[in-house]
């Protein structure tokens, strides 16, 4: 995805080299599939060919890690019964690396490969884009947050230790993805380097780099890179031998005065938008007579995305300037606008460009499958069930604050720090820049809260007192900045804590993960008295199978658990006021919902809806 994308899109749309590029189709006349034959893909000039002919790629883009496990086959199938012949995935780097060498693609929606093998089942090819790095819309662009761990490792460049991590995700990768080729009898036909990097950089070495690695790793290619087209005009980051994909662009015309030897391609299309917390409403945008003019044009397409899905847990990354102001967090929905919505069901949108690829009569295309169920539930209140403060993660103890991913090397989730404030002093408190929602207490008592979100002039003063009083500063995060020059912002605090010109010393720095492991001991917790940090519980029951939206409209601002699954973040200043739950996360009756409100002190209801939103 690329910020950078023009608000609106020229529709001066031609074919590559004068030529109608068409599907390729077999001796049955029908258009060629993955079959576990060879199959050879190619880059020319003028477009792409499959086994020497003439090959147009239709596809759509969704994501393995936003979209429950159990879904995944329904999501492709209903892709394919829109006319599309690909699907384009994004391997996240960060939810299959946990730890350095760590790496997991087995486990629920970490195992790509099945979701290769369904795509390849359903008769799609596979446009792939492991990264390293994606952007995405996803915490730190995909990139584990373990880099941030230690001082200074310049992302996204030939720094040795970046390099390094790649090298050995790479290598990971690529043992998985190889029996997958196209060239092997698998559905992969390409495979992006990096993403937008001339959003970035302008350092084809580390391009050439990537590329070489994956190489070096028995992944020979074919491979394309995407960027908008200003941003490569300008920083040039094209690779010979690459196919060049045009992100946010509906005309390629541009391009060819970059490189006329390597196919050109609309890498993302944009059917849909995001959306950010604190904005008017959901995003929308109307792509179809676009979508008719692309496909018209017989040009090779990726819609991004034709299916976005969920960042379920705490996957929503952010954007901002570049010098790291305007911090702009993504909504938990990833719904994005997309002709397939973020519970699995085709859109208006969806239908409209069905019919225009039925209309192109490029192949047969299948039936619309039936769609997801949905279902609902009454209002249930929740009641208190302890607070977060009693069950505390990792401890350590420094001068001045440090960032939660130094401090700690914590990754996700809030971070406490604690200092004690001695008899008589006073004055304006002064923090560091805060990363990124901060709630002050001065012996237990709520003094104020400083939001990088919400940024205003806020003045915390503090008065003498003849006894040394506790200070607790709480700060909520969201995720890593994964686009532009602010890419790799830490979280919490770093930096000294200023009551009048005498700085604080001596930090206690608490940190809650709000991982796996703590949140069962969060199950566990009894009620409590204390003023702030408040946990509540409830259950439902759901009256028929199907997937819900749940309603946090009467709550202010934390997170959700639904049997232990992760749903996401909520926050009243909306527009996204309710969090999906799939199907497959539910029981047929007494379904726990824990809701972590840090700013909550009364419990309130939830409400199960069919929709995100009325309209």
């Amino acid at each position: 995805m690329s910020l950078t994308r023009r608000a609106t899109f020229s529709l001066g749309l031609f074919a590559l080299g004068g030529q109608v590029l068409r599907p390729a189709y077999g001796a049955t006349g029908q258009e060629v599939t993955p079959d576990g034959h060879r199959h050879k893909f190619t880059l020319h000039p003028d477009g792409f060919r499959l086994d020497q002919v003439p090959f147009q790629i239709r596809a759509g883009e969704m994501h393995p890690a936003r979209i429950p496990r159990e879904e995944w086959a329904s999501r492709i199938a209903m892709a394919k019964a829109m006319g599309l012949n690909t699907i384009s995935i994004y391997l996240i780097w960060n939810t299959l690396e946990k730890s350095p060498g760590d790496f997991d693609f087995q486990t629920e929606r970490g195992n790509f490969p099945a979701f290769i093998q369904l795509c390849q089942d359903a008769g799609l090819w596979v446009f792939l884009r492991p990264g390293p790095y994606i952007c995405g819309e996803w915490d730190l662009g995909g990139l584990p947050p373990y880099l941030l761990f230690e001082d200074a490792i310049p992302l996204r460049t030939r720094d040795p230790r970046f390099l390094d991590a790649c090298k050995r995700y790479i290598a990971a990768v690529s043992a998985s993805i190889r029996p997958y080729l196209a060239s092997n009898g698998g559905p992969i036909l390409m495979i992006q380097i990096e993403n937008e990097y001339a959003s970035f950089g302008n350092d084809t070495s580390y391009m050439a780099w990537v590329r070489e690695t994956w190489i070096k790793n028995k992944i020979p290619g074919p491979f394309s890179t995407a960027d908008g087209l200003p941003q490569l005009t300008e920083k040039r980051t094209i690779l010979s031998g690459c196919a060049i994909g045009l992100d946010g662009e509906n005309d390629i015309s541009g391009a060819k005065i970059i490189n006329s030897t390597d196919p050109i391609w609309i890498s993302e299309a944009y059917p849909g938008w995001l959306t950010h917390w604190d904005e008017k409403k959901l995003a929308h945008v109307e792509f179809t007579y676009d979508f008719s003019e692309i496909v018209r044009k017989n040009l090779s397409f990726n819609l991004y995305v034709v299916h976005g899905g969920t960042n379920f847990g705490f996957g929503a990354g952010a954007n901002a300037h570049q010098d790291g102001s305007g911090f702009q967090p993504v909504i938990t929905s990833y719904d994005y606008d997309a002709p397939i919505n973020e519970a699995g069901r085709p859109t208006t949108k969806y239908f409209a460009f069905r019919k225009i690829l039925t209309n192109k009569r490029l192949s047969a295309i299948p039936a619309v499958p039936e769609s997801p169920p949905m279902t609902k539930f009454e209002p249930v209140t929740a009641h208190r069930a302890g607070s977060l403060w009693d069950a505390p993660g990792s401890v350590v103890v420094r001068k001045n604050p440090v960032s939660r991913e130094r401090a700690l090397q914590q990754g996700q989730g809030m971070v406490l720090y604690r200092a004690v404030i001695s008899a008589g002093m006073s004055g304006e408190l002064t923090l560091p820049p805060v990363h990124d929602h901060a709630r002050i207490f001065l012996q237990g008592d709520d003094i104020g809260t400083v939001s990088r979100i919400k940024p205003r002039d806020a003045r915390i003063v503090i008065q003498a007192s003849e006894q040394p009083r506790q200070l607790d500063i709480m700060i909520d995060t969201f995720g890593h900045i994964g686009y532009g020059a602010a890419l790799g912002d830490r979280k919490g605090l770093e930096g000294p804590v200023f009551l009048g010109n005498k700085p604080l010393h001596d930090w206690t720095i608490i940190g809650f993960p709000l991982d796996d492991m703590q949140v069962s001991a969060l199950h566990m917790l009894p009620d409590c008295d204390f003023k702030h940090g408040f946990l509540f519980k409830c259950h439902f029951d759901r009256p028929e199978k199907g997937g819900v939206y749940i309603d946090m409209s009467s709550w202010k601002k934390g997170y959700v658990w639904v049997n232990g699954h992760a749903l996401g973040r909520f926050w009243d200043v909306g527009p996204q006021y309710r969090l999906f739950c799939p199907d497959s996360w539910m029981r047929s009756s007494n379904n726990e919902v824990l809701i972590l409100d840090y700013h909550q002190e009364h419990p309130a209801n939830i409400r199960g809806y069919q929709t995100l939103n009325d309209l």
